[in-house]
């Protein structure tokens, strides 16, 4: 059952909410436009709020239904942690799309909101107030990222399924690369208010 579960979950993470609701509303492809992302926030840079909030939702539910249903059908927390990396390694390398997909930061959001809301919310919470007082998106995700494991660890007391949000939250450094070395060079946009 687990390994359909994660094939499922993949195939879920992999359909590209950022291009078909691009598609649907007449806007340009994300992978051609901005950061050439098909994610949120780039989105939001070429379609607007609605559009990206939609963006945003979509690839937050990708992560959130998969495991919501894998404990549902009583899954423990290591397997549903690898269900949750499922759905993150589907948007960030789809399957329908070339394997070229987005960063993945929605995804796992929206999987670690299922897995345990407070951790969720330690993580939109994190991403928040950096946000608020930084300016910057990208650093914002990362440094709430970074706190992630320590949250989810102390909340769940599993060192097992802790391990795996790590691998994830270093995967998302990895994905956020090229923003790294933008925050370095002081070249990263800002978010506009």
């Amino acid at each position: 059952m687990l390994t359909t579960l994660i094939i499922f979950t993949y195939l879920i993470g992999s359909i590209s909410t950022a291009i078909i609701v691009c598609n649907i509303l007449n806007l340009p492809d994300p992978r051609t436009q901005g950061s050439n992302n098909p994610g949120a926030t780039n989105v939001l840079r070429i379609g607007g709020k609605k559009a990206a909030a939609i963006v945003l939702v979509g690839d937050g539910l990708k992560g959130f239904l998969p495991v919501l249903i894998a404990q549902y059908l009583g899954v423990n927390l290591f397997e549903i942690t690898l269900i949750a990396m499922a759905a993150f390694l589907g948007h960030v390398y789809p399957i329908f799309f070339g394997f070229k997909g987005g960063k993945g930061v929605a995804t796992f959001l929206g999987a670690l909101l299922a897995l345990n809301y407070l951790a969720g919310l330690g993580f939109a919470l994190t991403w928040l107030f950096i946000a608020k007082v930084l300016k910057i998106s990208s650093l914002s995700a990362l440094i709430a990222t970074l706190l992630t494991p320590l949250y989810f660890y102390l909340l769940t007391n599993d060192l097992d399924a802790t391990y795996v949000i790590g691998i994830i939250c270093v995967w998302i450094f990895y994905t956020h690369r090229g923003n790294i070395q933008r925050i370095f060079s002081g070249e990263e946009g800002s978010i506009k208010s």
